[in-house]
């Protein structure tokens, strides 16, 4: 029997600032069509961690990729002609993006060089790729996200697998944003961002995914960004404007993770902590991820 509460409130803290020195507040062609025209100085995403409990997280408007070490002391790995994304560390140490501009790429954390992966499909260019998941079988998930929504809800959802081959998964979404596997390895969780929900795509077919449909309906806020899976199973996503919210294995709400309208983007765990970038502020921020039984 499934047991219904209240949703419980946590708050989390300040772990890293990005430094002054890397502070650039100015216009730019990715805040002019994303954030209004404003003059902004970083806007912060794609947090992952190396084998030696490193932080990378990457600068988008910019083009830039930061290293924070256990300690918060940060390094530019980085800087380069596009729009960094969704960002995973791989298994030989490099770090594979989700490049709005380039299509996915790789970049070697000691030398900053960046190698093009993959620019295209079927010789049609990305819409714009946004976030990745690098799964245990070395497939590679990732949403092209472009400028779609409830408008243009024609965002695609691909899957590179070890061969080579690529596989279109879905391509009706409206803004397919953050993306995980759910415990099983059998549904993929995608973060349908202009429909302010979470859909789960069935991967027992070859190609594309039958019977796609909504896991989670968010309200408020403005939808889903980054999806993480903690270490308990359970689904962690957040929703800029509001915070992060656990879902349990059943797709209900269990804790809200503030301070309320927080602007966190994207996630990562280590361990129990959560990891989150705030996107507004220029921060990585920190919260225990409470371990409850599903």
């Amino acid at each position: 029997m499934i047991a219904l509460g209240p949703v419980e409130r946590l708050e989390s803290r300040v772990w890293a600032r990005l430094p002054d020195a890397f502070r650039r507040p100015q216009r730019t062609d990715w805040a002019d069509a994303n954030r209004g025209g404003a003059a902004i100085d970083s806007f912060l995403e794609g947090p992952c961690f190396d084998a030696a409990g490193n932080l990378f997280v990457v600068d988008i408007p910019f083009g830039r990729i930061f290293r924070v070490d256990p300690r918060g002391k940060w390094a530019l790995v980085a800087e380069y002609d596009g729009w960094p994304n969704g960002m995973k560390v791989r298994a030989d140490g490099s770090l594979l993006v989700a490049d709005y501009r380039n299509g996915l790429v790789a970049v070697d954390p000691a030398s900053g060089q960046v190698t093009p992966v993959l620019r295209d499909w079927r010789s049609d260019g990305f819409r714009g790729l946004n976030d990745l998941h690098a799964a245990p079988d070395g497939a590679v998930y990732f949403t092209d996200q472009g400028q779609t929504g409830q408008q243009d809800p024609t965002g695609r959802v691909f899957r590179l697998r070890p061969d080579g081959e690529i596989d279109l998964l879905a391509d009706r979404v409206p803004s397919p944003n953050g993306v995980t596997l759910d415990p099983t390895g059998g549904f993929l969780y995608v973060a349908a961002t202009r429909a302010n929900a979470v859909w789960r795509l069935p991967l027992f077919a070859r190609g594309p995914s039958p019977k796609v449909g909504t896991y989670i309906q968010m309200s408020g806020g403005l939808g889903p960004d980054g999806l993480a899976l903690a270490p308990d199973g359970t689904l962690a996503v957040a929703h800029p404007g509001t915070g992060i919210w656990r879902f349990d294995r059943h797709g209900l709400p269990t804790h809200f993770v503030g301070p309320l309208g927080m602007y966190a983007t994207n996630l990562a765990f280590a361990g129990s902590d959560l990891y989150m970038t705030d996107s507004a502020t220029g921060e990585v921020r920190i919260a225990r991820w409470p371990e409850v039984q599903p």
